[in-house]
């Protein structure tokens, strides 16, 4: 029987346009009313994802940042970190600004950046659609790194990179894997997003990396959950799309790959279901855990 079931959120549990079917709403609360431990596991700050889980009744740990920190919901507070220093931002942030990188940081309750673009469009048509304590705070700022520089917060979650084209998105890559002391994540492949125009959907698609300290991964952040909860790794199921699911995907007993994931991340999982906007999660809650009760 699984005990613990981590789920991430962009290209997951949300659909393209940022949402949760009502179907996948009531297997949530299923998973919970059977005992089971229902986790999201994002790249997003704190405040986001934890808007989310509560209004998804899945309301105990969250995992955001991509590992970088778990956060007990009922207590409000961090009880496991490895965040990025503030001396580490601001060298990530001399690279972008020297090499004129679009990028945005994030903090625990906030995504700070110089334009809404990107990822950060996306956050904010997302935000239309919600009352203001569910939203994802976004402080745009002149300059980033001298936001920073000036600021009282001394700890990161994660730096996000974007660019439209290849080339450029290669030569950022070659340059951020030669700072010591921190994960570059290896993505290849385009994120794709929809918005809406009024009556029209709109494409957002863009290359992007994301900058943690070393060794942060959702798995190390959900193996500190089973030791906490006295769980083993083969009761927890693990859903996720992309490359910051790998770790987390391949330890967990039944790691659940999306249908929208690109074909390297389909070869890593035990199972694919149905891509995001196809209730996958929904699929993966029925057929493979539900059934084993």
């Amino acid at each position: 029987m699984y005990k613990l079931v981590a789920i991430d959120l962009d290209g997951t549990l949300l659909n393209s346009f940022g949402e949760v079917s009502e179907n996948t709403k009531k297997a949530l609360k299923n998973l919970k009313s059977q005992g089971i431990e229902v986790v999201l596991a994002s790249g997003r700050p704190i405040s986001s994802t934890e808007s989310l889980a509560t209004e998804l009744g899945v309301d105990n740990y969250l995992i955001s940042g991509n590992g970088a920190a778990v956060y007990d919901i009922k207590k409000q507070k961090i009880i496991y970190d490895r965040f990025l220093t503030k001396e580490q931002v601001l060298e990530i942030a001399d690279i972008c600004e020297q090499n004129s990188f679009f990028y945005n940081v994030y903090t625990e309750d906030e995504v700070i950046a110089n334009s809404l673009n990107y990822n950060i469009l996306f956050y904010h048509k997302e935000n239309v659609k919600k009352v203001e304590e569910k939203r994802t705070h976004i402080n745009v700022v002149q300059n980033i790194r001298e936001y920073i520089k000036q600021s009282e917060k001394e700890r990161f979650l994660k730096i996000t990179v974007c660019d439209e084209s290849k080339f450029i998105f290669n030569s950022i890559m070659r340059i951020l894997k030669e700072v010591d002391g921190i994960d570059v994540l290896d993505v290849e492949y385009m994120s794709r997003k929809k918005i809406k125009s009024g009556t029209d959907d709109i494409d957002i698609q863009y290359f992007y990396t994301e900058i943690t300290n070393k060794n942060v991964n959702k798995w190390n952040a959900i193996e500190y959950l089973l030791d906490k909860l006295k769980i083993k790794k083969e009761e927890v199921v693990a859903i996720g799309d992309n490359v910051n699911d790998k770790e987390m995907i391949i330890e967990a007993g039944l790691g659940v790959v999306m249908g929208n994931s690109n074909p390297k991340m389909k070869t890593i999982g035990d199972v694919i279901v149905a891509d995001n906007n196809s209730e996958g999660v929904l699929e993966a809650i029925e057929k493979y855990i539900l059934k084993t009760l």
